[in-house]
C-alpha cells in the first residue's frame, strides 16, 4: 500500500511539473522560436534590476575607469541600436566590473550586461568587444534566462517524482537510484546551458555586422577564452558552456552561412 501512494505521489508532482510547462508558450519575436517560458519582459526587466547590485559586488563593484565604462556602454549600445535588439521591450545597460584577475561576461535577464575587466584587458580591438557583448546581448533576446527557471522548474519537478518513485525507506539500496535520478536531471540542465551558449553565438554573428564589426573577432575571442581555461578545463559535457575549440568551428559554420558570398567590405576587426 505504501508503495502504491509513493507512486501516487511521484505522478502527481510530475504532472504538476509537466502540465504548467508545456502549457506556458510564447513566440520570441527576435528568434521566430515557441519557448516555454512563465514570466513576462517586464518580471525578467525587474528580476535582473534586482540582481545587478549584488552580481557587480560579487566582481568587486564597477570598474573606476570612467572612460573605459563609458567605452563599453558606447559598444553595447550601438550593437542595440542596430540590430533587432533595439525592438524589444528589455533596457540594455553595459557595465565593466573592477575584478582584473577572473575572465568573464555575463547577462542578467532584462538587459543588465556585464564584462570583468580581467576579460577586457585580454581583448585587443573593439569588434572582439563587440563580439562579447553581441553575445551576451543574444542571450538576453533570446530570453535565456526566462527558459532556464522554466527548465529548472519542470527538472526539478521530475526529478523530484522520479526520487519519491524509486526510494524506498524499507529498501536503503534504492537511495542509489534516487541519487543517480537527481544527477541526470542536473546533467540535463547542463545541456540546456550550452545549447543557450551555441544560440547566443549565432545571434552575436548576425548583430556584429549589422553594426559594423567584423563578426570574425569572436573567433579570437575565443582563443582567449581558451588560453584562460588552460588546463583547469573540465570535460565538455560537465560544463555549461561548449569547448572554446568547438565554438570555434561552430562561429565560423555560422558565417559561412550567413555571408556565403564573403563578408561585407569595411568591417571594423
Amino acid at each position: 500500500m505504501r508503495g502504491n501512494i509513493r507512486y501516487l505521489l511521484a505522478l502527481l508532482m510530475a504532472a504538476f511539473a509537466f502540465i504548467p510547462y508545456y502549457c506556458n508558450t510564447q513566440k520570441n519575436e527576435v528568434t521566430g522560436e515557441v519557448q516555454h517560458v512563465d514570466m513576462s519582459a517586464e518580471q525578467e526587466i525587474a528580476l535582473g534590476l534586482q540582481a545587478a547590485p549584488e552580481m557587480a559586488a560579487q566582481y568587486g563593484g564597477l570598474h573606476p575607469d570612467q572612460q573605459a565604462r563609458a567605452a563599453v556602454e558606447r559598444i553595447g549600445q550601438k550593437l542595440v541600436q542596430s540590430t533587432k535588439a533595439s525592438q524589444t521591450p528589455y533596457q540594455f545597460k553595459f557595465h565593466l566590473l573592477a575584478d582584473e584577475k577572473t575572465i568573464n561576461a555575463f547577462a542578467l535577464p532584462g538587459g543588465q550586461i556585464f564584462i570583468t575587466a580581467g576579460l577586457l584587458k585580454n581583448l585587443t580591438t573593439e569588434g572582439q568587444v563587440a563580439g562579447v557583448l553581441a553575445h551576451e546581448i543574444g542571450h538576453v533576446v533570446a530570453r535565456h534566462s526566462a527558459e532556464q527557471v522554466a527548465k529548472s522548474k519542470l527538472t526539478n519537478g521530475l526529478t523530484g517524482a522520479a526520487a519519491i518513485g524509486l526510494y524506498d525507506p524499507e529498501r536503503p539500496g534504492t537511495a542509489a537510484s534516487a541519487a543517480a535520478a537527481a544527477m541526470v536531471g542536473k546533467l540535463l540542465t547542463m545541456r540546456y546551458g550550452r545549447e543557450d551558449e551555441l544560440e547566443a553565438d549565432r545571434l552575436a554573428v548576425d548583430f556584429t555586422p549589422a553594426a559594423g564589426y567584423d563578426p570574425r573577432a569572436m573567433l579570437q575571442v575565443m582563443e582567449v577564452l581558451d588560453r584562460g581555461n588552460g588546463s583547469a578545463n573540465p570535460p565538455e559535457f560537465l560544463s555549461t558552456h561548449p569547448n572554446p575549440g568547438n565554438r570555434i568551428q561552430e562561429i565560423q559554420r555560422d558565417i559561412e552561412a550567413d555571408f556565403p558570398q564573403g563578408l561585407p567590405a569595411g568591417l571594423k576587426p
